[in-house]
């Protein structure tokens, strides 16, 4: 193994720290050692120590964990409203860190958290958004540079996603949040920077919101129109409350043609030619592990910059707090710029 191997503590041992960071941990072994899992319950830390092939330490006490020397690193998975002060916490002991998506509940919570990254220079501090990492959105986006439907006018992306039928629905501060707008901010972000990333920064939106499910508080359909700064307008609508079969593709149509957009598919329409489908994974690596991969080589001196940076996570939440301006007050507001 690597002499230059991160020592990295797992704070959080929850579904996807076990469903989604631990499996790629697992196919790094080159970058990282998983040394340590802390978890408020040590049953849970245990089972997830227990899923690698060689000894972790588990504990229940984070600032004994924090205090260890041999840390490196922490992965950051708690309840959103738990994060912030844990990222404090882990850059005072001189941690490098990546935690969960969203950056903060809100934007002054982010850039409270921006401002004291700042005395920690040395360090990094990453948000683990991995739509920053799916090749399905990179090569979108290399498509459209290259003028492959033309000069993009508008996108529609509508999510339908019966949340109960998955295993996050079970979660309790997922299903008491909180944190503001519930889902719409939780998985928002992620459909906020897959966004941001094809067609640059949000301007302003106007947006309408209701509750449906009263186990889904405190809202669980969005519907959004939103203008972005190089003229682009789209719709984004996202609904947890509904159990009904959806294509949940981005669509992003050209004055030459039409480019669907769904994980891990690509699919090009234009006129008087056959539609083309692409399945990206066959040839990419997933993006979790591209993302931890990202993490390492910057703390390693190997690359400046990770890609999926605080600033432009606090960003996503600013778009998604917008929304939800705009849908309690029913009238179009500005997104506040961060970066």
């Amino acid at each position: 193994m690597p002499a230059n191997r991160i020592r990295l503590a797992m704070i959080g041992a929850g579904i996807y720290a076990r469903n989604a960071h631990a499996p790629a941990l697992r196919e790094l072994p080159d970058h990282f050692e998983v040394a340590a899992i802390y978890s408020r319950t040590e049953a849970n830390a245990r089972a997830l120590a227990d899923s690698f092939d060689h000894p972790v330490d588990v504990t229940t006490d984070l600032g004994t964990l924090l205090a260890r020397d041999d840390i490196d690193a922490v992965d950051i998975l708690l309840p959103i409203e738990r994060t912030p002060a844990t990222i404090e916490q882990a850059l005072a002991a001189g941690k490098h860190v990546i935690s969960e998506k969203p950056a903060a509940p809100d934007v002054d919570t982010g850039r409270r958290l921006l401002t004291y990254k700042q005395g920690f220079p040395d360090l990094v501090w990453m948000v683990a958004e991995q739509y920053r990492y799916e090749p399905a959105f990179l090569h979108a986006i290399k498509l459209i540079d290259e003028g492959i439907i033309g000069r993009v006018i508008t996108c529609q992306w509508l999510l339908v996603m019966p949340l109960a039928q998955t295993p996050y629905y079970q979660t309790a501060w997922r299903r008491s949040p909180a944190h503001q707008g519930g889902f719409l901010l939780d998985t928002g972000v992620h459909h906020v920077a897959g966004l941001r990333m094809l067609f640059g920064e949000v301007a302003q939106v106007s947006a309408a919101a209701i509750s449906i499910r009263p186990d889904l508080p405190p809202l669980d359909t969005l519907a959004a129109t939103l203008v972005f700064e190089n003229g682009i307008i789209g719709s984004y609508g996202a609904t947890y409350a509904s159990a009904g079969p959806w294509r949940n593709a981005l669509n992003i149509i050209g004055d030459a043609g039409v480019l669907y957009v769904e994980r891990p598919y690509l699919e090009i329409v234009r006129p008087n030619m056959e539609p083309e489908r692409r399945q990206m994974w066959e040839v990419n690596e997933r993006s979790t592990n591209t993302m931890l991969r990202d993490f390492a080589q910057v703390i390693r001196g190997e690359k400046a910059q990770v890609v999926a940076t605080a600033e432009q996570a606090v960003q996503d939440v600013a778009v998604v707090e917008a929304l939800l301006r705009a849908a309690a007050t029913r009238q179009t507001q500005a997104v506040e710029r961060v970066v």
